[in-house]
């Protein structure tokens, strides 16, 4: 197995461009791995957090369970709760988009319940908010039309469980 070579501090800023560059030509695994070396000399480069945790939710379609928790092990890294509850329901939003792409009996349930997940972290990231940041309120709004859209209702689990709280 050959070794990994270190990326300079130097050349993060770069790096970085690249990665975002391979993650518009729809190469999120590319980004990825470049924004890991860049992690690896810069741990706390919040662009570096970002720019992973946006090509980890671009593979989801394809990878499914494994880049599902690896962006999710990214949220301890961001420094503030805002940040945290914003990219949790990110998160939560982008998998639901997976789910609504695939033709799987399970899979509208499946978004409904990551959506309605994705809307709880949008209201907890909206109560953190600064003055004038309404980047939570605009994905709230996504996610209510996007059930609209695909007529996404509770499962049958998800309304028994509601019922007996």
């Amino acid at each position: 197995m050959h070794e990994l070579k270190q990326l300079s501090l130097e050349a993060v800023p770069k790096a970085l461009d690249r990665a975002d560059r391979y993650r518009l030509l729809n190469e999120p695994g590319v980004a990825e791995s470049i924004c890991i070396d860049v992690l690896r000399v810069d741990p706390d480069n919040r662009q570096a957090i970002v720019m992973l945790l946006l090509a980890l939710t671009e593979q989801f379609e394809q990878e499914r369970q494994g880049a599902l928790a690896r962006s999710r092990e990214l949220l301890p890294r961001f420094a503030d709760d805002y940040s945290r509850a914003y990219w949790a329901g990110i998160i939560c939003e982008r998998w639901a988009r997976a789910h609504l792409k695939r033709s799987v009996p399970s899979s509208r349930a499946a978004a409904h319940q990551s959506l309605t997940e994705a809307m709880s972290w949008f209201e907890k990231a909206e109560a953190l908010r600064q003055p004038g940041n309404d980047e939570a309120l605009l994905h709230w709004n996504t996610c209510v039309r996007m059930m609209a859209r695909h007529e996404l209702v509770a499962s049958v689990e998800e309304r028994t469980e509601h019922q007996l709280e």
